[in-house]
């Protein structure tokens, strides 16, 4: 099954009065990197969290937010009320001195360095099996995006290789035309350069063949054709489609179209190459996106 390396998924529940929400999102990529942002409660469980983004989306740029919100506040903080209570003590014996008022005072002491500070409060083991599950359904819901978005990722690709696979049949129509336009030409050309009782009918035999080994492309529209049917195969193959395997086919049939083009020498199969080549990177464009 063809799947993209796109897509978003998002999960939430309530665990011990904390609701948690996790969202996550995965674009493109060559290898797999993980962007993770959790509250300080999850900190002992980071690792395990990668671990299981890791193992389930396998590659592609993943971002995960998990947001944490208890009591209506997005992050449980405690209040060292010890400190704030000395500095309160010491900036009102400060203010009478002064003779000016206290009014905003408590919100200016709340301002101050460790006054607020998060939670030290860490998830126990029953906590932390609960999130692994709303994670869980987060992946599962994008992975269902994955797989729709890869349906259509599929359909083009297939497209695209039938488009040149039928560019390939109608430079095989042409090859007999080909090769005619080529003897023809030859012949013309040596009637006009070279007289005919001025050269050795069986030297030029051996050049003409060996001329016409290189200008044959039978074999690489062999190749190409076995390329794609392969990459096809391979589409339609639930346990070897990936977007590797997919680019390492275009490659090959890459090179079966330019070897073709360079040993053509026909204006009517250089465009049936042209349309091929097209067609080829519109292909590699969207295996970039192919899981």
């Amino acid at each position: 099954m063809i799947k993209s390396m796109t897509g978003f998924g998002r999960a939430e529940s309530t665990l011990k009065e904390r609701a948690y929400i996790v969202e996550i999102k995965s674009l493109n990529g060559k290898l797999l990197d993980i962007n993770l942002k959790i509250p300080p409660i999850l900190k002992p469980y980071e690792f395990d969290i990668r671990s299981l983004l890791q193992e389930k989306l396998v590659r592609g740029s993943i971002e995960c937010y998990i947001t944490l919100k208890q009591n209506g506040s997005v992050r449980p903080v405690v209040i060292n009320t010890e400190l704030v209570r000395n500095y309160y003590l010491q900036m009102k014996d400060l203010a009478n001195e002064l003779s000016v008022g206290t009014e905003g005072l408590l919100a200016a002491l709340l301002r101050l360095p460790e006054v607020v500070a998060p939670s030290a409060e860490v998830a126990d083991e029953s906590e932390w099996m609960g999130l692994k599950e709303i994670i869980n359904n987060a992946i599962n819901d994008i992975d269902k995006h994955r797989c729709v978005e890869g349906e259509v990722l599929r359909k083009e690709l297939r497209t695209r290789v039938e488009n040149i696979q039928k560019q390939e049949r109608l430079i095989e129509k042409l090859e007999p035309q080909r090769k005619e336009k080529i003897k023809s030409e030859m012949m013309r050309m040596l009637g006009e350069l070279v007289n005919a009782e001025s050269y050795d009918a069986n030297r030029l035999e051996q050049e003409m063949i060996y001329y016409i080994e290189k200008i044959d492309i039978r074999e690489e529209q062999v190749r190409l054709r076995n390329h794609c049917n392969y990459f096809l195969e391979i589409l339609d193959n639930d346990t070897e489609a990936n977007g590797k395997r997919l680019s390492f086919v275009l490659q090959e049939i890459g090179r079966e179209i330019n070897t073709t083009g360079s040993k053509a020498y026909d204006s009517d199969i250089q465009k049936c190459v042209v349309l091929m080549k097209d067609e080829l990177e519109k292909a590699k464009e969207q295996t970039f996106n192919v899981l």
